[in-house]
């Protein structure tokens, strides 16, 4: 991280560092930052602190390994690094805003060690600075009791053509769950090496700084949250089918599930927990995203990955993550039967948008069908009645809607609510009936989202607290994770009093974690260093939740707080239009569908997969991670996918007309139409007519087709004209949905209609009276006047 000062500080501080430099001094505390909006010259990386924890173990020194490297475009002198430490950490929020402080916070300060003379341009060198924790003779880091403590290492230069400056810094926390004892430190003495626990006894003689240990008669109870997810990898537009592999977008999750990858990694470490019978396997609960576990679960069998996202019925080549998916899905249920598991919404999804969109049936896929997919496919009961956004805050129109079935617990950050105790079991929530939170610690949460390869900055962190994670290494990172998670059980050591309410903390990575195995083992053995020192006591996820839900009764309740940073981070509001257009069509199309015992595809098979690709469109995946806008580009692409496909689904059901043209032998002729279903499904439809007056169309009622078939139609119809006569036949769902294209048909009818009627009946009449003419002259013995002539020669 880099400090900014003001320009006009900086030119003042500029010329104080050159005179000195002239006399021959060192570079004074308040030395010149460069800022932001100027070149980059040197980038400081922590690689390495030793110990990364501080007890009544480790040695009396402290040890940071890093690399400064020249990223300006000019060769840098006399560049010189120091070790500083600020005040220890006071409260949840410091954990943060100590990292962003200004240099001068960190007033307790080493002595400036060289790196390089001369560091040129791309050139690379590595440090190593020691720092006693106490010592009275030698400059030191004066940590005299156990707590977290920032630390900040400085680089000073002196690029060409311009003064010594600070060109960088580096900055992390040093957990100290106890001052070691130490002997006083001179320059003859080595103090490289850990101190024993012995010799911190009586039989270990006097030493000049006695051991400091942390307060154990306040252990915070500890519940941690084990994520299994990833971002959505299903290619989208693709309705369900029995024969057919599933398709993904790329292969990527082959090498994750495959040994030395993201997943295994983590599965692994809490393998581990489990096996060595540690405490802290039962503070855990894995916490599972149906959406990766369904795709697992597809990959054990033969799958594709197509050639082009965009094109997802597209080419396809054979995916290569069978075996890695077998095996890892074998493991998990061997895993989940032997501790705590839980469901997370599917695919991540902002249940903000989710609610936007009041759909029931998105919502039943989202938030009731998970565990569902986990119990199905690991065969166990998963923890039920909870609910974790994975943006860890919630509005009261999501929080409405999750909590619509009966009492639920929702897993929210402190930060999400108004007035919450500190280590609150959890709190009722205002305004929504059956709804309670449990609370994690948003600072942990923050820290832990922040290891690994793709950081994350959550939602629920304030603005005063965000910075740029990249600008620190993943060493870094995870110190500041340790810290994190150290910080509420010392917190609690620390205090004379006990806390109010109980004294508990439940720690939340991200849902999509990108931590490495060797960094979540780091995390996770901290925990255990926790509960084996007696700072902390495993609490199981089973029992958080059932105190959170007990406050249901509670008189006080607390209100939600919704930062605008999560509308940033929220699902794109194209994607909810989407979704929100979309859904009612499919619905519709699925209650048209016939339900048949003797197929193997069901309705709700064939259509779940579309249903799935709106909510994974509407994935907080990535939205807040390093590049959100790729996350935002995936979201709008599969919300048009899954648009088109539900076309392509209404397109293939439609009516025919042979020909064209119908010519009727008489004014009560039948048509004949021809109704083509290409879905794999049967479905009940209705023929609609758009017909002039001078024509009559019975209406034939529902009618279903085979899957993949036809039927024709036998369509009563009067015309009352012999004109030709332009008709339009559609079908539709019984709903009232449209399907396919209408057509258009033209009908010729043979028959005279009415002209032909009132000349047949004059003809009639005009015979009849003629008729009864002869007979009555015939009658009267007269002769027929029509006769006369008649039979002359």
């Amino acid at each position: 991280m880099t400090v900014v000062f003001s320009r006009t500080g900086a030119v003042v501080l500029a010329v104080f560092a050159l005179v000195l430099v002239a006399l021959g001094g060192p570079i004074p505390d308040s030395a010149t930052a460069q800022t932001t909006d100027e070149p980059q010259f040197l980038r400081l990386d922590i690689d390495e602190v030793t110990p990364s924890t501080v007890s009544l173990a480790s040695g009396p020194v402290v040890s940071v390994t890093g690399t400064v490297t020249n990223i300006g475009d000019r060769d840098v002198e006399d560049v010189w690094v120091r070790l500083q430490r600020a005040q220890a950490v006071a409260d949840s929020a410091t954990l943060r805003s100590a990292l962003t402080l200004d240099q001068a916070g960190y007033d307790t300060v080493g002595e400036f060690e060289v790196v390089s003379d001369r560091l040129e341009q791309g050139g690379t060198e590595e440090f190593t600075l020691e720092l006693p924790l106490r010592s009275d003779l030698t400059p030191s880091l004066n940590i005299t009791a156990p707590g977290v403590y920032p630390l900040l290492v400085n680089v000073n230069g002196a690029p060409e053509y311009g003064g010594q400056a600070r060109l960088d810094d580096a900055r992390f926390l040093l957990p100290v769950l106890g001052v070691p004892a130490a002997d006083e430190v001179d320059a003859d003495t080595d103090t490289s090496g850990p101190t024993s626990l012995g010799e911190t006894s009586l039989g270990a003689g006097e030493k000049d700084f006695p051991a400091v240990p942390a307060d154990l008669s306040s252990p915070v109870a500890t519940t941690l949250l084990w994520p299994l997810a990833d971002r959505p990898r299903v290619a989208a537009g693709v309705p369900g089918s029995v024969t057919d592999p599933v398709r993904l977008v790329d292969d990527d999750l082959a090498s994750s599930l495959a040994e030395g990858g993201r997943l295994d990694g983590l599965l692994r470490v809490a393998e581990d927990a489990v096996a060595n019978k540690d405490q802290v396997a039962g503070a855990m609960c894995l916490a599972i995203d149906p959406d990766l576990l369904a795709t697992v679960a597809n990959m054990t069998r033969d799958y594709l990955v197509v050639a082009d996202p965009s094109d997802p019925i597209g080419d396809a080549r054979p995916g290569t993550g069978t075996d890695a998916a077998i095996a890892w899905l074998e493991r998990l249920r061997a895993l989940s039967a032997q501790m705590c598991t839980t469901a997370v919404p599917y695919a991540q999804v902002d249940l903000t948008a989710l609610a936007e969109t009041g759909n029931a049936s998105l919502i039943e896929s989202a938030l009731d069908s998970p565990a569902r997919i986990i119990d199905s496919i690991l065969g166990i009961s998963s923890v039920g009645s909870v609910v974790w956004p994975d943006s860890g805050v919630l509005t009261e129109k999501a929080a409405a809607v999750i909590a619509a079935n009966g009492p639920v617990t929702a897993l929210l950050a402190d930060e999400a609510v108004q007035n919450a105790d500190p280590g609150a079991a959890g709190v009722r929530i205002s305004g929504v009936d059956g709804l309670t939170a449990g609370l994690f610690d948003s600072a942990a949460g923050a820290a832990l989202a922040a290891m690994g390869d793709e950081p994350q900055t959550p939602s629920y962190v304030p603005d005063s607290s965000r910075y740029t994670l990249t600008d620190d290494s993943t060493t870094a990172r995870l110190q500041d994770a340790l810290g994190a998670i150290a910080w509420p059980a010392l917190s609690a050591s620390s205090v004379t009093t006990p806390p109010a309410g109980p004294n508990s903390v439940v720690l939340a990575p991200p849902q999509v974690w990108s931590a490495s195995a060797d960094d979540a083992a780091q995390a996770l053995s901290m925990v255990s260093t926790l509960m084996r020192s007696g700072l902390a006591t495993a609490r199981p996820f089973e029992a958080m939740i059932a105190a959170a839900a007990a406050t249901a009764t509670d008189p006080v309740a607390s209100l939600l707080t919704y930062p605008e940073q999560a509308i940033t981070d929220g699902a794109p509001a194209s994607v909810v239009h989407e979704a929100s257009a979309q859904m009612p069509r499919l619905d519709g199309l699925e209650e048209a569908f016939v339900e048949d015992p003797q197929a193997q595809l069901t309705p709700s098979a064939f259509t779940a997969p579309l249903r799935n690709d709106m909510l994974r469109s509407m994935t907080l995946a990535g939205r807040r991670g390093p590049d959100p806008d790729a996350a935002a580009v995936d979201a709008e692409r599969r919300s048009t996918e899954a648009r088109e496909a539900v076309d392509r689904m209404f397109d293939s059901v439609t009516v025919l007309a042979p020909g064209g043209v119908f010519t009727l032998t008489s004014e009560q002729s039948p048509l004949l139409l021809v109704a083509r279903n290409d879905l794999p499904v049967g479905i009940t439809v209705r023929l609609h007519v758009d017909v002039p007056n001078a024509m009559d169309i019975t209406d034939i009622g529902p009618t279903q087709l085979p899957p993949r078939g036809s039927r024709t139609l036998t369509v009563p119809a009067e015309i009352s004209d012999s004109r030709k006569i332009e008709v339009e036949f559609a079908l539709t769902t019984e709903s009232g949905l449209s399907l396919g294209s209408p057509t258009q048909v033209t009908v010729r009818s043979n028959a005279y209609g009415q002209v032909l009627a009132i000349v047949t009946g004059c003809a009639g009449a005009l015979l009849l009276f003629l008729a009864g003419r002869r007979l009555l002259h015939r009658f009267r013995g007269e002769p027929d006047p029509a006769d006369e002539g008649y039979g002359e020669t």
